[in-house]
């Protein structure tokens, strides 16, 4: 299911989590993104930021978006998260896809990467492998309140 506008149960959750429509950290965003470009260049893996997913930092970071059925779990805008080696694991789901992808937080309880792509599309990049998440943001935070399994981010590559 493709979302282009947010469920009255995604609103209500962003909402309750701090998110208003227009919401926009402005330069904090830039910031953000820039740490997480230096942070790759430093690896030998220079990351781009796309457009969508400067969108989500820029709507939605420094949120906690929590699972309210799993303790624990949450997702976190804030693309500055990572571990050595990530760009480069980053870049090899990427190149799969046939798109650039660029971090755009955390999921809270493991540290999972999450990723949007040229086209918007949310993955997530776990320890146990790549996931897809969901086609744009609001399909990705539907998906992610009902719990629903996440696809093998193989079944998108191209």
């Amino acid at each position: 299911m493709t979302l282009e506008q947010p469920t009255q149960e995604v609103g209500n959750w962003l909402v309750a989590n701090g998110w208003f429509p227009g919401r926009d950290i402005g330069a904090e965003a830039d910031e953000l993104a820039g740490v997480r470009v230096r942070d790759s260049e430093r690896q030998g893996v220079p990351l781009t930021p796309v457009p969508p997913a400067l969108h989500v930092i820029h709507t939605y970071g420094k949120l906690r978006l929590p699972q309210p059925n799993t303790p624990g779990m949450a997702w976190v805008i804030d693309p500055t998260v990572g571990y050595d080696g990530d760009a480069a694991a980053i870049m090899e789901v990427a190149g799969g896809l046939g798109t650039a992808l660029f971090p755009v937080g955390y999921e809270a309880s493991e540290s999972g990467i999450l990723l949007v792509d040229e086209k918007g599309r949310f993955f997530h990049l776990h320890h146990t492998g790549g996931y897809y998440l969901g086609e744009n943001e609001f399909d990705a935070f539907s998906r992610f309140l009902k719990g629903l399994p996440d696809p093998d981010v193989e079944d998108y590559f191209v």
